[in-house]
């Protein structure tokens, strides 16, 4: 029986996966937009969530690539008609990414100050992260388990349930950012900063609860841990395994980014704050249709439907550049509110500006580097998605940043070599993709 890639059913995946996708990037952009608004300290409030917004999003997208391997695995079963035999995987593969993410904030929390210096952040900067960050950290563990869930909802082919959470996320985060940060007269002292962590916390629990809630009544998979571990397991671990060496690399890209732009100025790492949350809203975005890839790829692979994959991966380059275009064209239509939305600090706002154009042109390029990436973890091809990265970030993206700081381009030395970064992992994805399976499709 063929699969569906129907636009009315890719859309089905793609826009549930898309709202969802975009409740991690809504809770640091909120975060982001009301410390920048704050009446004591906000450039340096909104630089100290920038910098921890960084280090925590390596941390959840090093141990968070579970989902991924989670979803693959699933996808993959579901398309063959085997699902009763991995029913207890995600319930093991969660408590293993679980446990060490408490042994993470363990090492982690006695040596904030130590790690934050590395990101070059100082004086009051540097007190404000520490102070954000052992709060925020302690919601690392439900965001793991959170993501983990939503793996085995993709695999299934599910996307709704996803998107109910992650809506109730995202509003109770909003909600509870005004209260917290700002406070409540009479009953509750603004906490600025640290309100913006608490807030965050509570929103990222709420949602683990719901998770938990919905697998264990909306599907056949369980969260009893059975032992011995599922005859996929090892498959699993090498899946996580090369996504976590590829992601090591991604974040040394975001390492590298967040550092310079706070070694040129407290002006420079506030708006390269507003500038890469907004950038990972973008990316968001575009992640609903490298979702629907991501899930369908999976599924066609285990039925060994290439025909269908090869029309599946057409169809996704074609609306994955369109929605690319139509975000960027909304962007710059907003050009100047976005920007203060975030700040009124004019320096800050000079040097957003500056460079924002480049994280437009950026999107359709955005657009198909990961929508392949979503399409080759559906279909389990992590070894090559690890060198890809590898090759793009030390091979790419440093010496062009390095080069271009050399000649003082600052902020735009940055965003110069995150465009041409993408170019490097999307490029070789595609022409790997109809290499492997153009002769299987004219084969099937």
């Amino acid at each position: 029986m063929s699969a569906d890639i129907s636009f009315k059913h890719i859309n089905k995946l793609a826009i549930p996966a898309l709202i969802a996708g975009v409740s991690e990037p809504i809770l640091s952009l909120t975060d982001a937009a009301v410390v920048g608004n704050i009446s004591e300290n906000a450039t340096e409030s909104l630089a100290a969530v920038g910098i921890v917004t960084t280090f925590l999003s390596m941390l959840i997208w090093v141990l968070g690539q579970t989902r991924s391997a989670i979803s693959s695995i699933v996808s993959q079963y579901v398309g063959a008609n085997k699902l009763n035999e991995i029913t207890s995987l995600p319930a093991q593969a969660i408590f293993i990414v679980t446990s060490i993410s408490v042994l993470i904030i363990i090492g982690t929390y006695p040596f904030a100050r130590s790690i934050f210096k590395l990101y070059n952040a100082s004086n009051l900067i540097l007190e404000y992260c520490i102070d954000y960050y052992r709060i925020r950290v302690f919601g690392f563990p439900f965001t793991l388990f959170t993501m983990a869930v939503f793996g085995a909802f993709r695999g299934l082919q599910n996307t709704f349930y996803p998107m109910i959470i992650a809506i109730i996320g995202a509003a109770l985060n909003i909600v509870l950012d005004f209260i917290l940060v700002y406070g409540i007269p009479n009953y509750i002292s603004p906490m600025y900063v640290n309100g913006a962590a608490y807030a965050s916390i509570i929103a990222q629990i709420i949602m683990a609860l719901l998770s938990a809630y919905f697998l264990l009544t909306k599907t056949p998979i369980t969260l009893k841990i059975n032992f011995p571990f599922n005859k996929e397991i090892n498959r699993f671990l090498l899946m996580v395994l090369n996504l976590f060496i590829r992601t090591v690399a991604l974040n040394v890209t975001l390492y590298f980014a967040s550092s310079y732009a706070t070694s040129y100025g407290a002006n420079y790492i506030a708006a390269y704050t507003i500038a890469i949350n907004l950038w990972f809203l973008g990316a968001f975005i575009i992640d609903g249709y490298a979702s629907a890839g991501n899930i369908l790829s999976g599924k066609l692979y285990g039925a060994k439907q290439y025909n269908l994959l090869i029309k599946l991966s057409n169809k996704l380059i074609k609306y994955g550049v369109i929605l690319g275009f139509t975000t960027a064209i909304i962007g710059a239509i907003l050009y100047y509110p976005i920007g203060r939305i975030f700040t009124n600090e004019t320096q800050v706002l000079q040097a957003f500006y500056s460079i924002f154009f480049v994280i437009l042109i950026m999107q359709p390029l955005c657009a198909l580097a990961f929508i392949f990436d979503g399409m080759f973890k559906g279909l389990g091809k992590m070894k090559y998605l690890r060198n890809v990265l590898l090759c793009a970030t030390f091979l790419v993206f440093l010496p062009i940043l390095f080069l271009l700081d050399y000649f003082n381009f600052k902020l735009y030395a940055i965003f110069i070599a995150l465009t041409i970064w993408i170019i490097a992992r999307g490029l070789p994805l595609i022409v790997k993709f109809r290499q492997l399976f153009l002769p299987l499709a004219k084969n099937n």
